[in-house]
């Protein structure tokens, strides 16, 4: 602290040195002048001003100061770029005035807002010369230009389109590289929230600056920053995320429920279940917001339900304030809803009710789609609404003619659903036992030979099939293997075995003479690289043939 001060204290004393003739007495100035010039020539501003060294630890060189406070052409030039409403205003002022770097960089940040503001073309200021030569003035003094103004150049290049192979772009992203030191946090977060979607992992500049976020995340400030920096920089960073999740569980009390709904999908799209986290947000979400708006109750429960996260105090206020607004619903958000809480396993009677009264009152407005997924819903919470007549008159109205357009997963749900549910009629059932509907399904299966080299399944008999395509018995020591992908919902709670209904399918497939290979979600939704997962399931498929031999008798 005491060194801090002491170098402020030094740059303050320089900065009155080097202050312009208007702050000097006019009496010494008037005797003094012509014998100064002569005796001493004064030094150019911009021999004090470098890219490193000489620089504020507010990211302000002393010539910085200097303009701002003393040259009033500057401030008019300001005004003129901040006032301009048209790419051709800001453009001229190029000719009209001897421009400086940093008004070169405040001239082209102004093009890319106007740019996008009103949806304009640009090519054509890209081609223009008057555009070229504002970025041969950056280019030429890019170490002059501020901090602030330096990140604000990138953007809007970026934006602009220029080419990222051109020296100009290449030149400015340098100088942000060997700036990054001394740039504020809130800087190096915002050029990390912009960068993020649009560089890959592997950019150098996107990589140096989670390396500085990751290392002064204590600066972090604000509930907006934590938000924007979980949803647009976390997924790139695990440790970063880590930091995040501390600083947000700190936070959690002064979040709004729009930052709420933003943070629960970042952790669902990036599948972290920072469950102190989630109960804290939930605590609060309850507690202190009465009332939430539709898209926040959407988005909650979507996420809650891709996390697996149960809680009842937070779903029971979701299910009591959606429901008086499923009459206003669009389809979609309507089929979203249901969906979302049928995989989080809530039944809301009055909420269901609602749901299958909308489906009666706006069939016209329900697509086939939207319609199957009320089905499978329903289905899987086993809910029988009270006029289940006139629904599932209305459903298989709806569907007579249909099932042959759907996609064989969804009519295979859909009939399965139906079968819960007690309304499988024969054509249902027929369009699915059909030999020429099982064509079309995938279920994972591959024979391999005694080497674990894939043969063709077609070729060979299939005994657990209604109607084998093949002929050939397996050649000795070949193997029909099925793949098993188990997810979240497929295990008791708590634990890694499965659930019964799970562990009686894995038990028929084993029965229809299938080597089982288990392929859970734990294991599998960590590898990250296609590489990584072909890998595993070659190795898993070792071990299972290895665990087969072993078991077997001799």
């Amino acid at each position: 602290m005491a060194a801090h001060l002491v170098r402020r204290c030094c740059w303050r004393h320089l900065g009155a040195f080097l202050c312009p003739s208007s702050a000097i007495p006019a009496s010494l100035l008037a005797g003094k002048l012509a014998t100064t010039r002569r005796a001493l020539p004064h030094p150019p501003l911009s021999s004090f001003h470098t890219s490193s060294p000489w620089r504020w630890a507010d990211g302000f060189s002393v010539k910085e100061q200097v303009e701002e406070s003393g040259n009033a052409e500057y401030k008019v030039i300001e005004e003129l770029i901040e006032t301009a409403s048209t790419p051709h205003e800001l453009l001229q002022l190029s000719e009209l005035h001897s421009l400086n770097s940093n008004q070169a960089s405040l001239i082209i940040t102004q093009l890319s807002r106007l740019t996008a503001e009103k949806k304009l073309e640009a090519g054509s200021i890209l081609q223009d010369g008057r555009f070229q030569q504002l970025i041969s003035i950056t280019d030429s003094q890019i170490s002059q230009v501020w901090n602030n103004t330096l990140v604000n150049l990138l953007k809007s290049l970026y934006c602009l389109g220029l080419d990222s192979s051109s020296r100009e772009m290449q030149s400015v992203e340098q100088e942000v590289l060997w700036r990054l030191r001394r740039l504020s946090f809130r800087q190096l977060s915002s050029l990390a929230e912009f960068l993020a979607p649009r560089e890959s992992k592997d950019s150098k500049l996107l990589s140096e600056l989670i390396k500085k976020l990751e290392l002064r995340w204590t600066e972090l400030e604000g509930t907006r920053s934590v938000v924007a920096m979980m949803g647009k920089v976390g997924h790139i960073s695990p440790a970063l995320m880590d930091r995040l999740e501390d600083k947000a569980l700190e936070l959690a009390e002064q979040f709004s429920p729009d930052d709420v709904r933003k943070i629960t999908l970042a952790l669902a799209y990036q599948n972290r279940r920072c469950v102190p986290l989630l109960r804290a947000l939930s605590y609060h979400l309850v507690q202190k917001h009465s009332e939430l708006s539709l898209s926040v109750l959407m988005d909650l429960i979507f996420a809650y339900g891709k996390l697996n996260f149960h809680q009842p105090q937070v779903f029971q206020k979701i299910a009591t304030e959606l429901q008086p607004l499923v009459p206003s619903m669009t389809p979609l958000e309507l089929t979203r809803c249901t969906r979302s809480l049928a995989l989080l396993k809530w039944l809301s009677l009055p909420l269901f009710e609602a749901v299958a009264q909308y489906a009666l009152d706006k069939t016209k407005q329900l697509s086939v789609t939207h319609l199957c997924g009320i089905i499978l819903s329903f289905a899987r919470l086993n809910f029988q609404p009270s006029n289940s007549e006139d629904f599932f008159s209305m459903v298989h109205e709806e569907l007579q003619g249909q099932l042959a357009r759907l996609e064989p997963p969804l009519l295979t749900e859909l009939v399965w659903s139906l079968c819960v549910l007690q309304q499988a009629k024969a054509p249902y059932l027929q369009q699915v036992l059909a030999p020429d509907f099982h064509a079309g399904i995938r279920d994972a299966e591959v024979v391999v030979n005694g080497e674990n080299k894939p043969l063709p399944v077609k070729d060979f008999a299939a005994p657990h099939l209604l109607c084998s395509e093949g002929t050939k018995p397996l050649p000795p020591g070949a193997r029909r293997v099925a793949f098993l992908r188990w997810e979240f919902p497929n295990f008791s709670n708590r634990s890694k075995e499965l659930l019964g209904r799970f562990a009686m399918a894995r038990r028929h497939l084993q029965a229809a003479g299938f080597l089982v290979v288990d392929v859970p979600h734990y294991e599998f939704l960590e590898l990250k690289l296609e590489r990584q997962r072909v890998s595993y399931l070659r190795d898993k498929l070792h071990k299972a043939v290895a665990k087969e031999l072993v078991n077997s008798p001799h």
